[in-house]
């Protein structure tokens, strides 16, 4: 009988380990929640993140006149609590240049395509997609664009279902393939060929991790491609060293003077948020390395302080 309780209690404690292991982990993504506590992003406005956010970077006086220029945008949204999620914007309607942050909408074009039927998921499709997305690949992006077609895809960015560009306010448009050559449409206001919003681009990450573009499986399908970046720099450069790659969904983007990047930081704790950049400005690098530090200080204020330069400034 000693020897049956002893194997029992065992048991327990193994089951209650391994209880404890799986509470430890962040929850899977995408998340679930029921149609009561559901708000679109834009209904998910914080002051309190919203007055922490402004302050911090404007305590950057480089940064100052990027932000009263419209040449820096930032987009921030706290996961911590799936129940009640945070969202904070800095020039978070100001159309900027997208670069490679279009490529979004090829992924969700493809996998709509998928879904409808209308494209076939072959592992070429699906190496494309990869080489698009984690190593930002323009002609992997533009074998895509032409299976699926430009017009469908401006189409699908506009859709209701969908929003992510509007005539009047703009926001992500892919206006032409990436390669030399190929089909042009400029985004009707800036006349550029690739847009983006910060704004927008938190939207996109919001409802993919919420399971909400397409339907739940093709959200867990378009999340498995952005993790495990493999192009450095950036907000990567910084995260990389205390986040694991398969927590870490993230699209760059950068060309001539024009630095951008967007990710979905789901660690363990409180580590859970949406973070979105573009500047134009030679040092663009740099700022989005300094603003990951700045970001995380201001979804935890507890945090000591990672920039020495950010401290020198608040002295001024």
């Amino acid at each position: 009988m000693k020897v049956f309780t002893a194997i029992v209690v065992a048991a327990l404690g193994i089951l209650a380990l391994g209880l404890n292991l799986a509470e430890a982990g962040p929850p899977r993504l995408p998340l679930s929640v029921s149609g009561s506590e559901w708000r679109p992003l834009s209904q998910r406005g914080d002051q309190r993140l919203q007055a922490g956010l402004e302050l911090a970077l404007k305590q950057h006086a480089s940064w100052r006149p990027l932000l009263v220029q419209g040449k820096m945008s930032v987009g921030l949204v706290d996961l911590s609590n799936p129940q009640a999620p945070r969202f904070a914007q800095v020039n978070g309607d100001t159309m900027m240049y997208g670069a490679s942050l279009p490529k979004l909408m090829i992924l969700l074009a493809a996998f709509q395509g998928f879904e409808d039927g209308s494209l076939k998921d072959t592992p070429e499709v699906h190496r494309d997609l990869i080489e698009m997305i984690r190593r930002s690949d323009n002609l992997a992006a533009s074998r895509v664009i032409g299976r699926i077609g430009l017009r469908k895809i401006e189409a699908l960015a506009s859709d209701r279902r969908y929003r992510f560009y509007d005539t009047k306010k703009g926001g992500i448009w892919l206006g032409g393939t990436y390669a030399h050559g190929g089909e042009k449409n400029p985004e009707p206001i800036t006349a550029l060929s690739h847009t983006a919003t910060a704004y927008q681009l938190c939207r996109f990450y919001y409802l993919l991790a919420y399971g909400r573009l397409i339907n739940p499986e093709r959200s867990r399908q378009m999340l498995k491609i952005l993790a495990f970046p493999d192009l450095p720099g950036k907000f990567v450069s910084v995260l990389e060293t205390a986040v694991p790659p398969n927590y870490l969904y993230r699209k760059s983007g950068e060309v001539r003077g024009f630095h951008a990047d967007s990710i979905l930081v789901w660690d363990t704790g409180w580590r859970r948020y949406i973070l979105v950049a573009m500047v134009e400005d030679a040092g663009g690098e740099k700022i989005l390395r300094d603003l990951v530090p700045v970001a995380e200080q201001v979804l935890r204020p507890s945090l000591p302080r990672r920039s020495g330069e950010t401290r020198k400034k608040t002295k001024k």
